[in-house]
């Protein structure tokens, strides 16, 4: 019974409560933050201050997210976005696939190769958004398409974003008590890459393979711009390239998107007066998230401080009954309610490493499993949680005209079609290794 009223629990349920009736996402995570904490006993001057403290550890991913936003206003600006957008239409041939396929592509490159994580969907979506109404593509299906993208290179591919995520999880097992090497990680996740794409194929050919019907709404006056690659295109596309260089040999992303910047107005491929406008339109881009960002580590920070995640796993350990099959669900579960909340699976795996490396060696899941149940149980809620870059991103760019709802229309398809593959998977790997 006392698991019920786990302030864990009671906040994440609250939080995805609120959002189906359309809170604001900002409130919803202040106030779900403060019923934590009085769940805990704390007053609510203790609990603000645990949450603004909480803000500076998501500080890094802020900054990077508004430079970011910098870069993918300036790369709208060189034109070198039209032009994307453009050969898209041209290439697709009247095919949604083939669409959905290159989305998911780019989505890729954004984790990987050319690090600008979220940052590129308000700019090449909207121009996009015509072509999806006359094939009457259900967007549902483009924000799977882009959540898969952004998911699954991370924790897949040891490279851009992946790189981090694989050392974080390398370092945390190894800190906990369970020695890993970057290498086992990547020998072990592809089996999770296998469901995410089961999860992928499942959204677009079934789920949301039907034609739906939108209104064809002016998203923004279109420039006409010509389709060849210039000189500020091409110095635009290496400074992507340098923004990649930087971020792999410094381990810094705001370093290397500052690089990238620096490169595009120190060879004036754009005019070193815009730079104000180009600031404050990579603000306007990427700034809501940044906060949402922001405001999310606050609310890890007051979840960490009730207690509720450690009395969660305490009050389920009795229920593993020593079985790794029992402890495996109950493990994914706990995961998922932590990064639902928090919006995500970067920020879980410390809090989940502690916990759960014990398990794992008490059970004797060998190193495979545990990776496998570790990385899906950190991994679980980034695709559907409220206040993850995974949803906001692909939002920010297909609610462009005003007809995509972010729980109803991302939230929710996300989460169906990657938590249940990643539950599934992390169950079978544990029968099958």
């Amino acid at each position: 019974m006392e698991l019920l009223f786990n302030p864990i629990i009671i906040s994440v349920i609250l939080l995805c409560v609120l959002c189906l009736f359309r809170v604001n996402v900002l409130l919803a995570l202040i106030v779900s933050a403060i019923v934590a904490g009085k769940c805990a006993g704390m007053h609510a001057g203790q609990i603000m201050d645990i949450f603004i403290q909480g803000m500076g550890k998501n500080s890094e991913t802020a900054l990077s997210y508004i430079l970011l936003g910098t870069f993918a206003a300036a790369m709208a600006h060189t034109g070198l976005a039209d032009v994307l957008a453009k050969r898209i239409a041209l290439m697709i041939k009247n095919n949604k696939f083939i669409l959905l396929l290159i989305l998911t592509l780019l989505a890729c490159a954004s984790q990987n190769l050319i690090p600008v994580h979220i940052a590129f969907i308000p700019v090449i979506i909207p121009p996009l958004l015509s072509v999806m109404n006359k094939l009457k593509l259900d967007r549902r299906a483009v924000a799977c398409a882009l959540a898969f993208g952004l998911v699954t290179p991370y924790i897949v591919f040891p490279a851009g974003f992946g790189l981090i995520f694989q050392r974080l999880l390398a370092d945390n097992l190894t800190a906990n008590g369970m020695h890993t090497d970057i290498s086992d990680i990547t020998k072990s996740v592809w089996f999770i890459g296998v469901g995410l794409l089961v999860g992928l194929l499942w959204a677009v050919f079934i789920s949301y393979r039907k034609p739906r019907e939108y209104q064809e709404l002016e998203v923004k006056k279109e420039r006409r711009r010509s389709l060849r690659f210039t000189g500020s295109h091409c110095i635009t596309f290496l400074a992507a390239i340098a923004t990649l260089l930087v971020q792999l040999w410094t381990k810094s992303l705001p370093l290397g998107a500052l690089i990238g910047l620096t490169i595009i107005f120190g060879t004036r491929a754009i005019d070193p007066e815009k730079m104000d406008l180009l600031i404050n339109e990579g603000i306007g881009l990427m700034g809501y998230v940044a906060f949402v960002m922001l405001v999310a580590a606050g609310f890890a920070g007051v979840l960490n401080a009730t207690g509720g995640v450690e009395a969660l796993v305490n009050g389920l350990i009795p229920f593993m009954l020593g079985s790794k099959l029992f402890a495996t669900v109950l493990m994914l579960f706990v995961g998922l309610f932590i990064t639902i909340g928090i919006g995500t699976s970067f920020g879980t795996i410390p809090i989940l490493a502690v916990l759960f490396v014990p398990i794992f060696l008490k059970l004797g899941f060998n190193p495979m499993e545990a990776i496998i149940v570790f990385t899906s149980a950190a991994a679980l809620g980034d695709a559907g949680s409220p206040a993850s870059g995974t949803t906001l991103g692909p939002t920010a760019g297909l609610n462009a005209d005003g007809q995509h709802e972010h729980v109803k229309d991302t939230c929710i398809p996300t989460f169906l079609h990657y938590n249940l593959p990643l539950i599934i998977f992390a169950i079978l790997a544990v029968i099958i290794f």
